[in-house]
Order: C-alpha cells, then sequence, then structure tokens
C-alpha cells in the first residue's frame, strides 16, 4: 500500500483531566475523500484540528509524509479549512473574501492576487456574484465562496468540518456533490468530519470511525458495511435512523437486512429479478445549473423508484452517488421487462417536476446551455442461492438509455 500522507501514530489528548483523544492511530492517503464519522462531541473535530496543527498531542506522533507535524511550520503546510458555517466575513465582497487567505499568507501583489482569485471565481461558476456580499447570494453560492477561499492558495488537503450541518436533505447532497465534483476537477485530498450517514458514503473513498476516544476502523464504504463493531448499533444505526435520506429509500444495511429476511422466509422465491438504474449528465446538470438541480433529480428518481415498484412488492436501495437497485421477487426476466416499461413510462409522466425545477434555477444562474440527463436501466435474475451483489454485477452490465430529460431553453420544448 501506498505511503500515508498522514499518519497518527499512539495520539492521545487531554483537556485538564479529560482524555480527549485516546492512542488514535490512523492513515490519510493522498488524492482521496476520507471522511471521519462518530456522534457529536466524540473529539471529530479535535482529530480535525490536530491535523491542521491548531492542536498539539500530549502523546504520540503525527506524520506529515513520513516528517513529524510539529517539526513543520504551520505556514509551509500546504492545507487549507473549510470551517462550519462557511465563516464568509458579512462587509467584505464575495471577491474580497476569496482573496484575504492570499493577502494574508502570501507576498503575492495585487495584479497576480486578482489573476488567482479570477481563476478560482470563474472555475466554480461565480462570476455573476463577484461584487456582491454574502447576504446577497444564495446559500449553495456561499458554500461555493467557502470553498473558493478554501482553495485559492492551491492546498494539497482541504478540510471540512461538518460541511452540512443544518441543511435539508437536497441542500445537504448538494453540498457533498459539489465536494467531490470539486475534488475531482482540482485534485486535493479532502478530509471531511460528518455525522452524516449513509450520505456521506457516497463520495468517501475511506471512512474512519471515532468511538470510545479511539479510531475502532478505517477502511472502505464497501467494508464498513461488514464491519462488526458496537459502533455500528451504538453509533450508526442510530444515526442513520435520525437521519431522511434524500430519497426516502432503504438505506444499504436496511436493503440487505429486508433481502436477507426474505431470502430466508422464501419470499424471494426460487428466482427473482435485479433492477439497477443509474443517471448520466449529472456533472453537466450541477455544472450549469447547480448542485441543487442535479440532487433534486437524483431525489425525484429515487422517491419514484420507491413509490413505484414498492407498490408491487420491490424494494430499493441508493447504491452510490447516482445509482439505485431495485429487487422485484418472484419475477423473471420478462416480467421485469414489462414492468420495467410500465415505470419508464411513468416516470416520463413525472419530468415536468425536474423540468420547473431545472427552469428556475437556469434563470437564477443566468446559464444559457441547456443540459441533458439519460436515465440507464438493466436488468438481471437473480436465484435464491446466489450472492446479490453478483446479480446487480450483471444487471450493469446491461444497463442501456430508457430516458432522456432535455431542459427546456428560451420555450423549446424537451
Amino acid at each position: 500500500m501506498a505511503t500515508p500522507l498522514i499518519e497518527f501514530k499512539d495520539v492521545s489528548k487531554r483537556f485538564y483531566d479529560k482524555t480527549v483523544l485516546e492512542r488514535i492511530n490512523l492513515q490519510i492517503y493522498e488524492g482521496e475523500i476520507t471522511t471521519i464519522i462518530g456522534l457529536s462531541g466524540t473529539g471529530k473535530t479535535v482529530l480535525l484540528k490536530h491535523i491542521i496543527g491548531l492542536h498539539k498531542p500530549d502523546e504520540g506522533t503525527i506524520l506529515f509524509r513520513g516528517q513529524p507535524l510539529d517539526q513543520i511550520r504551520r505556514r509551509d503546510l500546504p492545507m487549507s479549512y473549510m470551517f462550519q458555517g462557511n465563516a464568509l466575513f458579512d462587509s467584505m465582497t464575495v471577491f474580497e473574501n476569496i482573496a484575504l487567505p492570499l493577502q494574508e499568507t502570501t507576498n503575492l501583489g495585487p495584479a497576480e492576487i486578482r489573476q488567482r482569485v479570477m481563476t478560482r471565481i470563474e472555475q466554480m461558476e461565480l462570476a455573476d456574484a463577484v461584487g456582491k456580499y454574502p447576504s446577497e447570494i444564495s446559500g449553495g453560492m456561499q458554500k461555493r465562496v467557502a470553498l473558493a477561499r478554501a482553495l485559492v492558495t492551491d492546498p494539497q488537503i482541504v478540510l471540512f468540518d461538518e460541511p452540512t450541518t443544518g441543511q435539508d436533505p437536497v441542500r445537504k447532497n448538494a453540498i457533498l456533490g459539489m465536494i467531490a465534483q470539486y475534488q475531482r476537477t482540482f485534485g486535493f485530498t479532502a478530509i471531511l468530519v460528518s455525522h452524516e450517514i449513509p450520505d456521506v458514503y457516497f463520495i468517501s473513498n475511506r471512512i474512519l470511525a471515532l468511538y470510545g476516544k479511539s479510531i475502532v476502523f478505517q477502511g472502505t464504504p464497501e467494508e464498513f458495511e461488514d464491519f462488526d463493531h458496537p459502533f455500528k448499533e451504538e453509533v450508526v444505526h442510530s444515526l442513520e435512523g435520525l437521519q431522511k435520506e434524500l430519497t426516502g429509500l432503504h438505506s444499504r444495511r436496511q436493503f440487505k437486512l429486508r433481502y436477507q429476511g426474505q431470502l430466508r422466509g422464501g419470499a424471494l422465491g426460487e428466482t427473482y429479478a435485479v433492477a439497477v438504474f443509474s443517471l448520466d449528465g449529472l456533472d453537466a446538470v450541477a455544472a450549469n445549473l447547480g448542485h441543487d438541480a442535479a440532487q433534486e433529480a437524483i431525489r425525484s428518481l429515487g422517491v419514484f423508484l420507491g413509490k413505484h415498484f414498492g407498490a408491487i412488492g420491490g424494494f430499493s436501495t441508493r447504491r452510490s452517488l447516482n445509482e439505485y437497485v431495485t429487487v422485484l421477487p418472484t419475477t423473471d426476466l420478462a416480467e421485469a421487462d414489462s414492468i420495467l416499461g410500465e415505470y419508464v413510462r411513468d416516470f416520463q409522466g413525472q419530468e415536468q417536476a425536474i423540468l420547473d425545477i431545472w427552469s428556475s434555477a437556469q434563470k437564477l444562474s443566468a446559464s444559457a446551455v441547456c443540459v441533458e440527463l439519460a436515465m440507464l436501466a438493466g436488468l438481471a435474475q437473480g436465484r435464491s442461492d446466489e450472492d446479490i451483489d453478483s446479480v446487480i454485477s450483471r444487471a450493469r452490465r446491461e444497463q442501456k438509455v430508457v430516458s432522456r430529460i432535455r431542459c427546456i431553453n428560451q420555450g423549446e420544448g424537451r
């Protein structure tokens, strides 16, 4: 395995007589999105502040590229921090907020500062807001301004402390989608602190679970599903029950439990069908109409899946950022194909709601670009003695475009 970018070795931290972190061991790898999960008040933010150098451990060592962190000056660390609540200055324009880190931490002249700031403003689709104050722009734009400010110094690492706190499901997923998109664009290493379970799994390469003052798990979201520990019951399942997932569908855990329960009880029958749905074109929707518009398309597809297939005994889950899986018990491929056709026709009748949202987003963003979103679907037959993941993989390979949604531009139709 690659050398960790950041590594904690037996790190402990106390405040007076209270131990907050105890013998923490963890690794964070370059170019990934790593999310630290756990209940509020368990030390997640304290851990994050150790990474950026705001706290020093009482015991143990923190390494950055193999070098002790305490031997590196803070100003030499290629890190940036996106605060809770954005922390924008109300008395400063968007341009001035983004320029502030360059003015405070570099010796660049006004012309070069302006060039760097305007580059980020163009990349983050903020050109129309450059002279506005935070109170004059939307919440989604404020998040982009805060991220632009975090990225203007070209950091290798960006730390996000509860970036979705207080947001509704659409806005919460829009923020996570924004982080994932710009992480791919700029290539920085992202470290998130979050308790947004299960939504944050969809963008994370690795999960770190903080429980009882220690890291009890580190690995991929897929590996975390099979992790057997009290943390799952006491933290993950309780948070999962409190969160209103974007689509209202089963979580992956709930989906798995239902599948296993129906399989053992014989309710799936000897054979069953699996349908895999995904959306192609979400990045273009997010770039031209905003992340809220992209998430509304994801939400609408998931909600309609739940209603349509739930009425005939099927059950569905959101498996990744824009992929869904539906199980149809006691159904063969011919029946499943007919059911899929009915679903597509019904869904096409619901597209106007998405188009209306896109039309509003288009006006707000002043975008002249008309985008297209394709829905793909694939089917596969499963047997009661077969692993569900194998059936899902076969259905994924059979995917083809079954519907397209094209935004309305200046009065034109779909």
